[in-house]
This record gives structure tokens, sequence and C-alpha cells, in this order.
């Protein structure tokens, strides 16, 4: 399986190509990628992406390319993840440093959510964040999720669950 296509009001979240690779390098071997697992070296960037692109293919969800739709620039990525490892099915994103702040992270989440429920139909949705990352638990609490402290943990070390309601609920 591929990727689907989605369009919001100013983005489109696609399938990744090898042309989003060396934006995704360069950020995740950076501090900015610190809650996912950065500053990576050019491999373990590379075995990352490939997990995020596969993902589709094995699994029937993934991780799209965020680009702004106006001109096509690659300005972060969003993902459905159901990892054997992960006790539940994740919202994940990351947005690239000059989109930050400008809404992109919140609209491509609410469209993969969104897509999440009402294609894979998962029991739940939650978000694994490293509870020092305060922006992206202030972007799940606008989505609508909630700090669950009775959920299972996900095999990293100080993260935090945040369940999503239901599109209709949020």
């Amino acid at each position: 399986m591929n990727a689907p296509t989605l369009h919001t009001e100013r983005l489109t979240l696609r399938a990744h190509t090898r042309a989003d690779f060396p934006t995704y390098r360069d950020v995740f071997a950076t501090d900015h990628a610190q809650y996912m697992g950065g500053p990576m070296s050019e491999q373990q960037s590379w075995a990352m992406f490939c997990k995020d692109v596969a993902q589709w293919a094995l699994l029937g969800h993934g991780a799209w390319a965020v680009t702004r739709t106006e001109d096509g620039a690659f300005v972060g990525q969003v993902g459905i993840n159901a990892h054997p490892y992960f006790p539940e099915t994740e919202l994940g994103w990351l947005v690239m440093p000059d989109a930050a702040r400008q809404g992109v992270g919140f609209e491509a989440a609410r469209a993969a959510r969104d897509w999440a429920f009402g294609t894979l139909k998962p029991a739940s949705l939650v978000s694994y964040i490293d509870e020092e990352n305060v922006a992206s638990i202030a972007l799940a609490k606008r989505l609508g999720a909630f700090d669950d402290p009775a959920a299972e943990r996900c095999p990293y070390e100080n993260h935090a669950v945040y369940r999503h309601p239901k599109p209709e609920a949020a």
C-alpha cells in the first residue's frame, strides 16, 4: 500500500520521496529532533526514514511528508504508527524548524488523526510524548488529547501518553 494523499486548507500530506531525505537527515542531525532520538547520524536517520516509509507496505499506515500546497516545500512529517513494540496506535509529528509556530503541526496532525479514525478505525489513538517536550504536549492538547497516566507506556523513557478522542468528540 502506498500512502494516500491528504489535503488540508494549506497542506498536502503525501508519500515521502527520496528528495525529502536531505531535509529529513539535516533536521534529525540537530537537537530539533531530540525528542525523536536525535541528533542522529546520516545512517541512523536513513534507517528511520526507511522505517517511516516502509510501514505503508508492511502495516497499511505510516508517515506522510507534509508539504505546503502553494509551493511544495517539505515542512514536516506526520504519521500513524502501530509498531509491534507500541501498546497502542500512535499519532506522531515533526515540524521543520522553518515552519514552526505556523499551525502546520496542528493542521497535519488533525488530518492524520481523522484519516486514522475514519480508515483504520483503531480502538484508540495516542501520542507518546517526552515529558519535557512542551511544544508537542501543547499541540496534543490543542488537538483535544489528554494525559492518560493509566495507559500502558511505550518503551521510551520519560514519555507520557496523550489519548486522542475520536474527531466527533474533539
